[in-house]
C-alpha cells in the first residue's frame, strides 16, 4: 500500500528524513516509534502530501504521491489533483482539528458531503452508523466543546473513516489526551486494525506497538534504525540507540 524510497525532507537546511525506506503492505499495520524530533511525524504528513518531500519516492497503492510521470519527468500534481489523491487517505492528528463550530454529526458528514458529493440523507447515515461504531451515537448534537479529548478523537477517527479512505495515518492519537482516557481510543484502533484496514500509527504506546503492528520502524536523527517484528524489534532491539530509547520509555 505504500513504499517509500530514499525519501529526504529538509526544513531550513536542515535534514529532517536522510534517505527513509519503508513498506506497507496492504491490510497490516505499521507503527513509527523513536524520540521527539526523529521525523516520524514529518514523514506521515509527506505520505499524504502535507508535506513535500525534496528527494526520493513516496508511492500509495501504485500511484506517486504528489506527482505525476509524463516521460522522464516529475511534474507536481495541482491543488484540485492532490486535494482528490488526499480524500483517499484518513488522517488522524494529535489535536483532533474538529471544527468547533459544528455539531459531532456536522463533522462527519461535512467532508461526504463537500467532497464526495454524498447527499445529507447519506452522509447522516454513514456518520451515525461510524458513531456506533466508535461509541459515541449518543453524542451527534454535541460540539466539541461539549466533548472530553477521547470522544473529541473518536469523532476524529470517526470523520476520517467517512471518507472511506483506503489508508489511515495517525500522528500521536493519544499523546494529548489524559491517561485514562487513552484507553477508549486506542480500543477503536484495534477495532480498525482487526477490521483489516491499513494504518500507520506515530506512537509512544508501546504496549499498543506491540499487541497491534504487524512491523515497527524505530526512527532516529532522520534515519530508520530498526525495524521488524515489534515481538522482537522491542522485546530483543539489535540497535544501541532502540536499547537506550526503549529503557526510558517501557
Amino acid at each position: 500500500m505504500v513504499e517509500a524510497r530514499g525519501v529526504v525532507k529538509s526544513y531550513a537546511g536542515i535534514e529532517v528524513l536522510k534517505g527513509v525506506d519503508l513498506t506497507v503492505t496492504r491490510g497490516e499495520v505499521t507503527c513509527l516509534i523513536g524520540p521527539s524530533g526523529s521525523g516520524k511525524s514529518t514523514l506521515l504528513r509527506c505520505i499524504n502530501h502535507l508535506e513535500k518531500h525534496d528527494a526520493g519516492e513516496l508511492r500509495v497503492d501504485g500511484a506517486l504521491v504528489g506527482y505525476e510521470a509524463r516521460g522522464h519527468k516529475l511534474h507536481e500534481l495541482n491543488d484540485k489533483q492532490i486535494c482528490a489523491e488526499r480524500a483517499k487517505i484518513g488522517m488522524v492528528f494529535q489535536r483532533f482539528n474538529l471544527f468547533q463550530h459544528l455539531t459531532v454529526l456536522e463533522n462527519v458528514t461535512v467532508g461526504q458531503v463537500k467532497v464526495k458529493g454524498s447527499s445529507d440523507e447519506a452522509a447522516k447515515a454513514m456518520a451515525r452508523k461510524l458513531l456506533a461504531r466508535v461509541g459515541l451515537d449518543d453524542k451527534e448534537k454535541n460540539y466539541p466543546s461539549q466533548l472530553s479529548g477521547g470522544q473529541q478523537q473518536r469523532v476524529a477517527i470517526a470523520r476520517a473513516l467517512a471518507m472511506e479512505p483506503k489508508l489511515m495515518l495517525f500522528d500521536e492519537p493519544t499523546s494529548a489526551l489524559d491517561p485514562e482516557l487513552v484507553g477508549d481510543v486506542l480500543e477503536v484502533m484495534k477495532d480498525l486494525a482487526r477490521s483489516g484496514m491499513t494504518m500507520i500509527v506515530v506512537t509512544h504506546e508501546m504496549n499498543f506497538a506491540r499487541e497491534v503492528a504487524n512491523t515497527v520502524y524505530f526512527l532516529d536523527s532522520g534515519v530508520i534504525e530498526e525495524s521488524g517484528d515489534p515481538r522482537s524489534v522491542l522485546v530483543n532491539p539489535t540497535s544501541v540507540r532502540l536499547q537506550s530509547f526503549l529503557s526510558k520509555v517501557l
